[in-house]
């Protein structure tokens, strides 16, 4: 059996594209599913801090923060967050900025590998962009965190442990590593086998087609080393 396509996603919870990417993503490997040779992919999510900075109480929203923190005009940053909301929209997510509370991401990258060490990374991460985005929720404090990772069915104990002892913070600065050695500066960024990289939030079809090329690749190799 040909072994599954590995697709390597860094992104950042914070990130209103990866969230969108991510979404995409999944609905154009969904599409593949019904394939005569469906292909097997494996997704891993890796660490990416878009502003390391952000204290994790930050007096303000979405738009105090892109305005002030980023020094962009108040009415850009307006008509930005209105055009991702209705991208959002098309992806099926529905996203409040008006509700949302920035924050740091650290910890929630850290919380992440703790969860892929547990098998429920896919779950977790759905969960952290989900309550930042369409809930309001606070994601940057342990408390909030431990109790998000107890509703994906991690032990909130073992969660808490984690995070106050920071045992995953070099696992969170390796990604980043490789993200630098890569050359991302931007998420999300997708790589594909470790040899095709795909950068931003594209559509579900562009997902789909380079999941079956590399499929049929993978396919046609195996072929001809018979």
């Amino acid at each position: 059996m040909t072994d599954a396509i590995k697709i390597d996603v860094w992104s950042d919870i914070a990130c209103p594209w990866c969230y969108i990417g991510k979404r995409n993503l999944e609905t154009g490997l969904a599409a593949t599913a019904e394939d005569p040779d469906a292909p097997v992919v494996e997704v891993t999510f890796h660490s990416f801090e878009l502003s390391p900075d952000t204290p994790v109480d930050f007096d303000g929203d979405e738009l105090d923060f892109l305005s002030t923190h980023k020094g962009m005009p108040r009415d850009q940053v307006r008509q930005m967050l209105e055009n991702v909301t209705g991208v959002a929209a098309k992806a099926g997510l529905d996203y409040h900025f008006d509700i949302l509370k920035h924050t740091n991401t650290v910890k929630a990258h850290e919380l992440l590998h703790f969860a892929r060490e547990h098998g429920r990374q896919k779950e977790m991460t759905e969960r952290l962009m989900s309550a930042y985005f369409t809930e309001g929720k606070h994601v940057g404090r342990i408390d909030d965190l431990v109790a998000l990772a107890a509703e994906v069915g991690l032990d909130a104990d073992a969660a808490r442990e984690a995070l106050v002892s920071e045992r995953y913070l070099p696992a969170v600065r390796a990604d980043q590593d490789q993200a630098r050695a890569y050359g991302i500066t931007g998420v999300p960024f997708f790589v594909v086998d470790g040899k095709y990289g795909v950068s931003g939030a594209q559509p579900p079809e562009a997902f789909a087609q380079i999941a079956r090329q590399v499929w049929s690749e993978r396919s046609g190799a195996e072929v001809d080393a018979r």
